[in-house]
Order: C-alpha cells, then sequence, then structure tokens
C-alpha cells in the first residue's frame, strides 16, 4: 500500500465536538482516492470508506444526515470526533487499503460477521516431514496450507471424515507421527492410516496422499479420479487384489461426492457464486464454489449492516473480507448485477490472487442458475434467522415479564448483574459479574474481580467486598463523561436487579453494601443451587419458582453463566501460580517449551518427577536441554 497518512484533525481544536472543528477537518480532506477513517470521542475507529474523492465521499455521509436516513448512519455521523485519510494511487489499492484497516480496527459500523466468530479451516501442516490434516480456527502459521473458512464445524468434521477414508493420512497429534509405545494406532487396522509412524510407508509416498487431499479441497477431482482409476488398474494388473479392493473403494468415495453434489455440466469449469441479500440492518451472504462441475461447498455468513448500506456495498465489503485471508480466490467469479463497479473489486482481487479474476454477472445458462440457487439460500437464511429472532424475543420478554411478576417489581429488570466467588481451599479467591440486558448476555458489560482483603475462605465477606467495589465504581463513574478514557460503560450503568450466587447467608452480606442501590430502586436478591430457592430481602421463607418457567429459566442461566466466568478466571489465576512455581525458573524454558512439557507429562508435578530419558523424548525439546532440566529439578528438589 502506497500514499501519505494525513491527519485531518486540526490539532487539539478538533478533538473538542462542534460543527466548527469537524467543518475544517473535512475542508483540509484531499480530492484524491484514498481511504478515510472516522473515530470517536475516545479515539476508537469507529468506520472506515474508500473514495475516488476522499473529500467529496466524506461529504456525502454528513449531507445525508441533513435528510432521512437509517438510525445506523444518523449515530455514526453524530459519534465522529475526528477524520483521518490516507492517499492512494488508485481505487483498487483504495479497497485493498480500506479491508487492512477494517481488518485492523474491526470498526463497529463497517459490514462484519455477524457472530463474530473464528470460521473452521482444514489445515495442512506441510513443515511437518509427514503432514497432518486437522480442523483449526487459526490461519496464521508459517509452512501450512489452510482451505476454507467454512461454514459449520459439522462440515468441516465431514469433510475431514471422507478425506481420512480416500487418503489414509496420519490422525495423531504432534510433529512426529507415532505413540510412545512404538506400535501402530487402531486407525492401520482399520485402514485409516498407513503407518508412516513404524516406516510402514515412505515419505514420498506418504506426501503423495497429501497431494491428493491438497487436490480433493482445491477440487481438482477429475484428477483424483483417474490417479484412483489407474492405481486400481496397476494394482489389478500385478495380482494385487487386496490394493486393488482399497483403491476401488476410495474411487467409489470421491464419485459418491461428486454425483451428490454435482449442480452443472463438468464443462463449465471451477467459480465462486457470491450472492447477498440485504434486509435493514441484517444481511446474508452465500458462497458456492463450484470445481468441476461439483459443489464442492457451500458457505452462509450473517453480516451486520448497522448503517444499513445497499447490496452492492455489502456485496463488495464481504468479498473483501471473504478472499482478503487464506481462502483460494478462483479466476472466474459470478456475482449480481446489483454489483456494479465490478471492474475495480476484480483488479483488487486480482492483486491478491497474483494473476487476472473476472468478475461476472451472469445472465443464462448455468452459471445463472447457480447465482440463482445462492441467492435463493440467502433469503432464505435472512428469513429463518428472522423467525428464531422473533422466537428468542419473544421468549425473553416472556421470561422477563415473568420475574416482574414473580419478584414483585416496579418494571421489567431490563438489566441484571449477577455475581458469584470462586476458590479452592481459601486461596486464589476471585469474584465474577456477568450481565444480561433484555434477557440476553452482553459481554462486553463482563467484568473480573481478585478478593483484597479477605483472608482465607470466607465467602460472605468476599461477596461483600465484592459488592462495596461495584457499588463504589458506579459512584466513581458519576465523576467521568462518556467521553473519557475513565470512564467504565458497564459500571456506570444502573442495574434493574442485582443476582447473588449463593442462599441467605451471601444475600445477607450483600445488603448493606448494596444499599445505595437499593435506595435508587435496584432490586437484589439470591438464588441458591439446591433447589434453586430464591430469597428476598425482609421476607424469611424463600421464593421456590417452579422449573418449567421461564422466569427461573432466566435466573439458572444468569447464575450459570456468573459460575462459569468465575471458575474459568479462578483456574487461569491458580494454573499460572502452579507452573510458575515449578517451570518459569528452568534454564532454555519459555512459554513453548512449557505448553510441550505441560502437553507431553500432564502437569506440573509429573514433569518434576520424570526420568531424564522421559524428558528426552519430548518432542522438540533438545537432548542436553532435557539434561539440563533434569539436573536442576533434582538439585533443587
Amino acid at each position: 500500500m502506497s500514499g501519505a497518512k494525513q491527519r485531518a484533525d486540526g490539532g487539539e481544536a478538533s478533538r473538542r465536538r462542534g460543527p466548527g472543528g469537524l467543518a475544517e477537518q473535512r475542508r483540509a480532506l484531499p480530492d484524491q482516492p484514498g481511504v478515510y477513517l472516522f473515530r470517536d470521542g475516545r479515539g476508537q475507529v469507529i468506520y472506515v470508506g474508500k473514495a475516488k474523492s476522499i473529500r467529496k465521499r466524506v461529504a456525502s455521509h454528513f449531507s445525508k444526515a441533513q435528510v432521512p436516513s437509517s438510525p445506523g448512519h444518523a449515530e455514526m455521523v453524530a459519534t465522529v470526533e475526528n477524520i483521518e485519510c490516507v492517499v492512494v494511487s488508485s481505487e483498487a489499492e483504495a479497497l485493498l487499503a480500506e479491508q487492512s484497516f477494517i481488518k485492523q480496527y474491526r470498526p463497529r459500523f463497517n459490514i462484519r460477521l455477524r457472530d463474530d466468530k473464528s470460521y473452521p479451516f482444514i489445515g495442512i501442516s506441510l513443515d511437518e516431514d509427514f503432514p497432518r490434516v486437522y480442523f483449526t480456527r487459526e490461519r496464521h502459521r508459517p509452512g501450512r496450507a489452510y482451505f476454507g473458512p467454512y461454514s459449520s464445524a459439522k462440515r468441516v468434521r465431514s469433510t475431514l471424515d471422507v478425506l481420512a477414508k480416500v487418503f489414509m493420512y496420519r490422525s495423531c497429534t504432534g510433529p512426529e507421527p507415532g505413540r510412545r509405545s512404538g506400535s501402530p494406532c487402531l486407525d492401520y487396522y482399520i485402514k485409516r492410516c498407513e503407518a508412516p509412524c513404524v516406516g510402514y510407508v515412505s515419505k514420498d509416498d506418504y506426501r503423495h496422499s497429501i497431494d491428493g487431499v491438497i487436490d480433493f479441497l482445491s477440487g481438482r477431482f477429475r484428477t483424483i479420479e483417474r490417479d484412483l482409476e489407474q492405481r486400481m488398474r496397476a494394482a489389478s494388473a500385478a495380482l494385487e487384489y487386496e490394493q486393488a479392493t482399497l483403491e476401488r473403494n476410495r474411487l467409489r468415495a470421491v464419485r459418491s461426492v461428486m454425483e451428490r453434489q454435482r449442480v452443472a455440466r463438468e464443462s463449465i469449469g471451477t467459480l465462486d457464486a457470491v450472492a447477498v441479500a440485504v434486509e435493514g440492518a441484517d444481511a446474508n451472504a452465500q458462497v458456492f464454489q463450484v470445481r468441476d462441475g461439483v459443489l464442492s461447498d457451500r458457505h452462509s455468513f450473517y453480516l451486520s449492516n448497522e448503517t444499513e448500506r445497499g447490496l452492492d456495498e455489502v456485496a463488495e465489503e464481504f468479498m473483501l473480507q471473504y478472499y482478503g485471508g487464506p481462502t483460494q480466490i478462483p479466476a472466474l467469479i459470478v456475482v449480481q448485477r446489483e454489483l456494479a463497479d465490478r471492474i475495480v473489486l476484480a483488479e483488487a482481487l486480482a492483486r491478491r490472487r497474483g494473476g487476472p479474476v473476472e468478475l461476472r454477472a451472469a445472465e443464462r445458462g448455468d452459471k445463472h442458475r447457480i447465482l440463482e440457487l445462492a441467492h435463493h439460500n440467502a433469503l432464505l437464511a435472512l428469513q429463518t434467522e428472522r423467525l428464531h429472532e422473533e422466537r428468542r424475543h419473544q421468549r425473553r420478554a416472556q421470561a422477563l415479564e415473568g420475574l416482574q411478576v414473580a419478584l414483585g417489581l416496579d418494571a421489567v429488570p431490563m438489566r441484571i448483574e449477577c455475581f458469584d466467588i470462586s476458590n479452592l481451599g481459601g486461596t486464589h479467591t476471585v469474584a465474577s459479574m456477568v450481565v444480561f440486558e433484555g434477557g440476553a448476555p452482553k459481554r462486553s458489560d463482563y467484568r473480573r474481580f481478585q478478593i483484597r482483603s479477605v483472608e482465607g475462605s470466607d465467602d460472605y465477606a468476599s461477596m461483600a467486598e465484592v459488592l462495596s467495589r461495584r457499588f463504589a465504581q458506579w459512584e466513581r463513574q458519576a465523576d467521568f463523561s462518556p467521553h473519557d478514557s475513565s470512564h467504565d460503560a458497564s459500571f456506570a450503568a444502573l442495574p434493574s436487579l442485582v443476582v447473588i450466587d449463593g442462599g441467605k447467608g451471601q444475600l445477607a452480606a450483600g445488603l448493606g453494601p448494596l444499599a445505595g442501590f437499593r435506595e435508587r430502586g435496584v432490586a437484589v436478591v439470591s438464588l441458591a443451587k439446591r433447589i434453586e430457592e430464591v430469597f428476598l430481602p425482609g421476607r424469611r421463607a424463600p421464593l421456590v419458582l417452579d422449573h418449567s418457567t421461564p422466569e427461573l429459566q432466566l435466573l439458572q442461566r444468569v447464575r450459570d453463566e456468573a459460575h462459569r466466568f468465575a471458575i474459568t478466571h479462578h483456574r487461569s489465576r491458580r494454573d499460572r501460580a502452579m507452573t510458575g512455581s515449578l517451570l518459569d525458573d528452568l534454564p532454555g524454558v519459555g512459554p513453548a517449551r512449557k505448553r510441550a512439557l505441560l502437553t507431553h507429562f500432564g502437569s506440573p508435578e509429573s514433569v518434576a518427577a520424570a526420568s531424564r530419558e522421559e524428558l528426552q523424548a519430548v518432542p522438540g525439546l533438545p537432548a542436553k536441554l532435557a539434561r539440563d532440566i533434569h539436573a536442576r529439578l533434582h538439585r533443587t528438589g
């Protein structure tokens, strides 16, 4: 990416919200192609855009604010405090620069995968003598080939199951094949592995199988079919009937996949069909990967479109994100007619591919039929998701209304906070605060606490400390504006209901620290796990709700989430303490070797008890270092 970054911030004055400051910044923007970044008052990038003319494109955002626009766009414009830009030499380079910034900053108002999860890939460890083929969600290691992303983990595992039957690669983990016993595993005896661990297959023959896996995942089905057929006939001619039967079964498996997924004639070749459906702030993108006329895979992605941008912009930004990773870019991509500026996008994708890319709006024939099928699936996915969302919203509303009635609250408890304590024998005591808004988790507002003033195992005192700190934080946030760096939106929010994990004793411990909240109308209850009793202040007998009621199920979800969040934090602190006391001071042992030792032996105690020979058998651990570790452990005891 060439071009110089130009800060159009106008100094300290521009950091103060006001039309004058922004107008001054906008006037300073260049009339050239490039990328612009909108920042809010806290300096966070909230939107990244590209343009032929940065000045004109930014001006269009603010002129749109004067006429009716989407709520998301109006909110974005109202939030802008600062504008920066990067000038580049062409529109294609602006597209690539835009995606680079989106990947770096993950702005709220750009098109993004709505669930924001890591999609699964199939990885191949080509940096190892006998490569593994494995499920993964990471895609950054050098020397590895990655295929995907796939739309679901189930699809990845079903694909790996077919690959294992056909190509018989090893399933063992670690850079070297085999087990510590030195004998083949069950996979060898059920014809799922050729046992490279004991030398039953050469390195070259094993690599040939891995090349077949790569061909399969790349969609070169005809190449695999011809190769398997030749090997079957050769084995039969050499009277190696067992091997011929094995090759025949592999050939049948590949042909079964091809016939089951055939969507067009073989002459259609290799292409991707990308279709997008947009409804308000929601969108869905479907990618149909066709290889040799076979639908090798179909991916469905839900997108967040808060500014309610049009189909062409959503499709363009999605394609740049989708083809921005290790995904293979085909020479032909079939797209919808609404994607008007196809030339610039094709040029940007060609730079990533290292070869020509054609974006074609198919009007007839098999290509048009496949694109229509992808578009129909995108519309269907949006409709199905909307129905599911309506049902979820209805269930949440029913649970909140039931909770209001059951607890005698004045209003529906829109914000519920739950607190839990976690310790083991009084050590590493921690607490969690989880937040549900509108009956759904709001993970950005979760908080963790380390207990400071309590020694030993005293859940009542620990709960009192945490709740005191929670109320003190709420009071402290009144001193900060929302744009202040010390402002914490979670602590600044006033809850409707506070749930304490525990019984009557935990509730009593929390009433004093939360007196300030209670004076402001915040309800406080505790939930005991034994028979799910709800304890309320001033009421001797607990409230017992029917287990089938949505209000109790909501309380259980909130309590269980607080317990999970607390115990995860406790385990991480405990594990750091355990490993730190034993392994951190060993010579030549950094984070990677510490993980290797713990993976191999299972615990720090097992590392300490290991013999010199057992330490030398750890994969990736040099023999001299293993001897030094053994000497150090036994010298210090």
